[in-house]
C-alpha cells in the first residue's frame, strides 16, 4: 500500500532530522568522540610507530583496517605522511622541518598545520627520498592514494545517513580532530611548551603525563629522545593508551613489538669504570643525564635554602634554576647573565654545571679512541668522587654500577 503524499514528506522530514540512528544528543557525541578516537589510533600506532618508525610490526587484519579507516576518516595517504613526518625528524626544527614551531612561529603551526601538510606532501624530493617501505598494493595506488576525496566522502554519507542534517556537524568534527590535534597540538605546542624528562637534541616536551586524547602523542619529548620505541611512557606516572592497544594486539599475536626505551641496568659498583661502563653511559646517556639533573635541581634547592636560613637573597637561583641542567646551547641568550651570576654566586653548582658538559664529550668527542673514553671517563668519576659536592659522588658511584 503507498504511503500518502504527506505521510512520505513527513518521513523525509524526520529522516533529515533524525537520520537511522535515532540517538540523543550526548550519544552522538560519544559517537563522535569514539570515532574521532579510532582514528587517533590509527594514527599513532599504523601511520606513526608502525610505519614511520618500524617500531612494531602489525598483523594483516589491524593493518588493513587502520588504513581503511584513515582513508574514510582523514583522506590522508600513508607515503605521504611517513615522509613528511620522517623528514621532520631529520631535519628536526631547521628551516627544512616541515612543521616547526621554532622556524615557522608556534601560530603558524597550531592554526595551519593542515596547510604545511598539504604543501609539503606536494613536495616529490621529500615523499622519494623519505616515503620508502610504505605500503603498495593494489588498494594502495588504486583507491586510498587515488581516491583521498572519496574516502571522506563516504564517511560524510556514513554520517548523514546515520544522524540526518546533524551528520554533517559530526562530519566536520572528524575530519578537524587530527588536523588540530596531530597538525597542531602535537607539532606546534609540542615543540614550544611542556615538560621535558630528557634533554633531547631537540626542543619536544610532554605536553601531559597521561596520553589518553591523543592516543599518547602527549609524550612527545620522550618520542624524540627514543623515535623507534612502540612505547611512548617512561615514567611510573606516565601513561600511553597506544602502547595499551599494542599491548593488548600483541597477546593475540596482532603486533609485534620491536623495540621498548633502553633501561639502564645496575649491578655491584666496581672499583674503577671500564669499557662496559662507558658503553653502559652512552647507550643510556638520556636516562644517566636525566638523573645528573635531577642531581642539579636538588643541590640547587638546598643552596636556595641554605640562602633563605640566612635571609640573604635567593632571586638569582630562582631565575636560573630552570637552566642550570640544560645544554649550553639549549639555553636562551636572554638567560646566560642569570646563569652566570648564579655559577659564580654558587661553587657548588657552578662545578656541577662544568662536569655534567665534561661527562656529555664522552659521547660527543668521535675523535677519542674507546681507550681514551673510558681513561676519560675514569677521570671524570675520580674528580667527582674527591670534589666534596655529595650529589656528584652519588652520582659516580651509581655510575660506576652501570652495565651495558
Amino acid at each position: 500500500m503507498l504511503l500518502p503524499d504527506w505521510a512520505v514528506l513527513n518521513a523525509a522530514i524526520d529522516w533529515l532530522g533524525n537520520g537511522l540512528w535515532n540517538l540523543a544528543w550526548w550519544q552522538i557525541v560519544l559517537y563522535t568522540l569514539a570515532t574521532t578516537h579510532i582514528t587517533i589510533a590509527a594514527v599513532t600506532i599504523f601511520l606513526h610507530r608502525a610505519q614511520a618508525h618500524r617500531a612494531l610490526d602489525l598483523h594483516a587484519i589491524p593493518s588493513h583496517f587502520f588504513r581503511f579507516w584513515l582513508w574514510i576518516g582523514t583522506g590522508m595517504v600513508t607515503k605521504e605522511w611517513v615522509a613528511i613526518h620522517r623528514k621532520h625528524h631529520a631535519k628536526c626544527e631547521t628551516v627544512d622541518d616541515p612543521h616547526s614551531p621554532q622556524t615557522r612561529g608556534l601560530d603558524t603551526v597550531m592554526w595551519r598545520g593542515a596547510e604545511l601538510y598539504r604543501a609539503e606532501s606536494k613536495n616529490m624530493e621529500t615523499i622519494k627520498k623519505f616515503g620508502h617501505g610504505t605500503p603498495d598494493d593494489w588498494m594502495e595506488r588504486n583507491v586510498y592514494t587515488r581516491y583521498g576525496w572519496q574516502g571522506v566522502g563516504l564517511m560524510l554519507i556514513l554520517d548523514l545517513a546515520l544522524f540526518g542534517a546533524l551528520g554533517a556537524a559530526v562530519w566536520a568534527v572528524q575530519m578537524l580532530w587530527i588536523p588540530f590535534w596531530a597538525a597542531g597540538v602535537v607539532n606546534g605546542v609540542g615543540h614550544y611548551w611542556g615538560y621535558r624528562n630528557f634533554e633531547a637534541q631537540d626542543a619536544s616536551t610532554n605536553l601531559s603525563p597521561w596520553g589518553i586524547i591523543i592516543g599518547g602523542e602527549e609524550l612527545h619529548n620522550n618520542h624524540h629522545t627514543y623515535p623507534t620505541s612502540a612505547k611512548f611512557s617512561v615514567k611510573p606516572y606516565e601513561f600511553d593508551i597506544g602502547w595499551v592497544y599494542i599491548s593488548l594486539m600483541k597477546k593475540i599475536g596482532w603486533a609485534t613489538v620491536k623495540k621498548v626505551p633502553p633501561k639502564l641496568q645496575l649491578g655491584d659498583v666496581k672499583p674503577v669504570a671500564d669499557e662496559k661502563t662507558l658503553e653502559a653511559l652512552i647507550a643510556n646517556r638520556y636516562e644517566v643525564m636525566a638523573g645528573y639533573a635531577r642531581g642539579v635541581r636538588q643541590a640547587c634547592r638546598d643552596e636556595i635554602a641554605a640562602l633563605q636560613a640566612r635571609q640573604a637573597d635567593v632571586s638569582v637561583l630562582k631565575a636560573a634554576k630552570r637552566w642550570l641542567h640544560r645544554d649550553a646551547e639549549k639555553v636562551p641568550a636572554g638567560a646566560l647573565p642569570q646563569l652566570a651570576q648564579a655559577r659564580a654566586a654558587s661553587p657548588t653548582l657552578d662545578k656541577m654545571v662544568t662536569m655534567r658538559e665534561e661527562l656529555r664529550q664522552l659521547w660527543l668527542n668521535t675523535s677519542h679512541s674507546r681507550e681514551q673514553l673510558t681513561a676519560d671517563l675514569q677521570a671524570w668519576c675520580r674528580r667527582a668522587e674527591e670534589s666534596g659536592v655529595a650529589a656528584l659522588r652519588e652520582f659516580s658511584i651509581r655510575l660506576r654500577a652501570a652495565r651495558a
